[in-house]
């Protein structure tokens, strides 16, 4: 190769970046943060009490047990009722699409906190009717009603996650599948659903995320979740850092989580990388 030929695929030189507005606004930003941050771990050394700790401790485990139940069950079930939802969704019959687009409209387009209570008070109401039938028992407790209130709307969530997803297949993998004489149950199972898992599965670690946090508003229809037993807490001590301790703890679970995510979808996309 000739100089000319070396000099002419030589690279740029490296463009110094200066510090413009954007770049300064950004340090001062993360500045504040890391005061914020420190200041609260000020405070919690200065603060600390072990006799509210060694109190309370077992309590904040049982809450959040309440919680890992709670979240796992609704996600569970819901993960169930959102098969149905969503292929009525993707059906060509209008009754059966209106009726699945007007159940995720409305629980996608309302407040869980609003949803929960017209399940724990609503439902309250008709307790003669509730009784005949023999669902009184299940509606009278409050862990149970909320399990029902956050089925219903991380369903609908899923649904749709699930509908996007397979829908982000191309239908020629349909179409290569019937050639080579696969069922469509076939088709879906061992080759659809496997890379729509792909697709679902940041959406799906974000609902449950968004679930866990979620979750602490059972604090208020009086089920000892986390949030529940921080406010017992907070209520007999009125010492603030309860609270910290309990934000500490939704951080931990909502880092468990996302790490747990990073690393199922680093297994199931080896073969996407080179």
């Amino acid at each position: 190769m000739s100089v000319e030929t070396q000099a002419a695929v030589e690279r740029p030189p490296v463009i110094k970046q200066g510090w413009t507005r954007a770049r300064m606004i950004g340090v001062v930003l993360l500045a504040i943060w890391a005061a914020l941050g420190l200041a609260v771990l000020g405070f919690m050394i200065n603060s600390w009490d072990p006799d509210i700790f060694t109190r309370y401790a077992p309590r904040y485990l049982s809450g959040l047990w309440i919680t890992v139940q709670l979240v796992v069950v609704s996600v569970f079930l819901g993960a169930i009722l959102s098969v149905p939802i969503a292929l009525g969704r993707s059906s060509k019959n209008k009754l059966v699409g209106t009726l699945a687009y007007a159940y995720v409209y409305f629980f996608r387009g309302t407040p869980l906190l609003a949803q929960t209570f017209l399940v724990y008070y609503g439902l309250g109401s008709f307790r003669p009717e509730l009784q005949a039938v023999g669902l009184w028992t299940f509606f009278r407790e409050a862990w149970y009603c909320a399990v029902f209130a956050f089925t219903l709307n991380t369903a609908a969530y899923q649904a749709e996650i699930l509908r996007g997803a397979i829908e982000s297949v191309g239908k020629g993998q349909w179409e290569a599948a019937a050639a080579m004489g696969l069922s469509r149950f076939q088709t879906a199972r061992k080759i659809i659903l496997p890379q729509a898992l792909i697709v679902a599965l940041r959406p799906y670690g974000n609902e449950i995320i968004l679930m866990i946090k979620g979750s602490a508003i059972v604090a208020i229809i009086t089920v000892y979740d986390l949030m529940g037993e921080t406010r017992r807490a907070y209520a007999r001590t009125f010492d603030f850092q309860t609270y910290i301790w309990a934000a500490i703890i939704y951080l931990g679970l909502v880092e468990i989580l996302r790490n747990a995510v990073d690393w199922i979808e680093r297994r199931i996309t080896k073969h996407l990388k080179r």
